[in-house]
């Protein structure tokens, strides 16, 4: 499909921060026209009476998860459901002539052993694993031109992925010594309560979780060796902060050669020239969440210490936008062939 003019979505799992997130954005496309907002679990009400700051935004109430209803109204659908749910129902939407742009994981690897050994659920079948198309932008975007079905990256995997990929693809850091120290605003965690998430517990507080064990490891892995064209494992340590959006990747790696801060710099900006929405910062300079709150920005800045031979990368999103709901609407301008930041080019948030 080639520039098409315009596009009808759904949005299953419209009740989540991500599905929440994507209303706000779409609203604002030139293409796009919402055409049913969709939750299994409070179907018929107002989305409103969840969110009221959709009063008078978003009127209709919400639909039920009826694959043939949805292909009545729509063309394509974002599926911002968790893990587990997308494997059952992204089939029978392809089933019954959607496009699907998936923001679960379950699509994200393609052996499914290692999709069921990190997420706990059954995988979906080998075929459409292999049918998914991993819509990480900036990297892999000519793919994702006009293919029916997007997996859209995890929010850790495209701050990760983008400030590594240029580097590990010139050859220029040792990939067994990669380090990821990575944070994320309580946002990340759904819109759920837990324990974990509970303010008496993450105000004024600081915690790894997961540790070696996260879900999105394997993500990581599976692109990086994909670019490197062998094994690559990685050290990957998540941490969840007091406050609602952001993520910082902070990333080390030892040096293959002599090369300098303003190296990566040059590196980096002609890997991503002509790719608005990846930042690299100037010498000396690093990024902060803050900055690219409420956008579809990835920024990167780098610190080489020529003392231990080694580079910190820093790559900051917002995990809401760049890595869920934004970077799935770039996937969506990729795939009907318009231009990738239509409905995109607003400035973050700040302060």
């Amino acid at each position: 499909m080639t520039d098409t003019n315009t596009v009808r979505v759904a949005i299953v799992g419209s009740t989540g921060y991500g599905g929440v997130e994507l209303i706000r954005l779409l609203q604002a496309h030139p293409r796009v026209e919402i055409t049913s907002v969709i939750s299994s679990s409070t179907a018929g009400v107002p989305i409103s009476d969840g969110f009221p700051h959709l009063t008078n935004i978003i009127t209709r109430n919400l639909d039920g998860v009826n694959p043939a209803e949805i292909a009545e109204v729509a063309d394509l659908v974002f599926a911002a459901t968790p893990s587990g749910v997308s494997a059952k129902l992204v089939p029978e939407l392809l089933d019954a002539g959607l496009k699907v742009i998936d923001l679960s994981g379950d699509f994200r690897l393609k052996d499914g052993a290692v999709y069921e050994q990190w997420y706990k659920h059954t995988a979906p079948s080998a075929e459409l694993l292999e049918k998914a198309v991993y819509g990480l932008c900036e990297v892999f975007g000519e793919e994702v031109r006009d293919v029916d079905f997007i997996s859209n990256p995890g929010c850790y995997p495209t701050a990760t992925l983008l400030g590594l990929i240029p580097a590990i693809s010139a050859g220029w850091i040792d990939a067994s010594s990669l380090i990821i120290d990575a944070k994320s605003g309580v946002s990340g965690a759904g819109r759920g309560t837990s324990l974990m998430t509970h303010y008496a517990e993450i105000n004024e507080n600081f915690k790894a979780y997961k540790v070696n064990k996260h879900q999105h490891i394997p993500e990581v892995e599976q692109v990086l060796t994909q670019v490197a064209g062998e094994p690559i494992t990685v050290t990957f340590t998540t941490h969840l902060v007091p406050m609602t959006r952001g993520i910082m990747s902070t990333m080390y790696a030892t040096l293959n050669g002599p090369y300098t801060e303003e190296d990566f710099i040059e590196l980096y900006r002609q890997y991503f020239k002509d790719r608005k929405f990846v930042r690299i910062r100037d010498l000396g300079v690093w990024p902060a969440t803050k900055e690219v709150s409420g956008s579809n920005f990835c920024d990167i800045g780098f610190a080489v210490d020529a003392r231990t031979n080694r580079v910190t990368i820093i790559s900051v999103i917002d995990n809401v936008v760049k890595g869920a709901a934004g970077q799935a609407i770039q996937n969506l301008n990729l795939m009907m062939g318009w231009e990738e930041s239509l409905g995109l080019s607003f400035t973050p948030i700040y302060p």
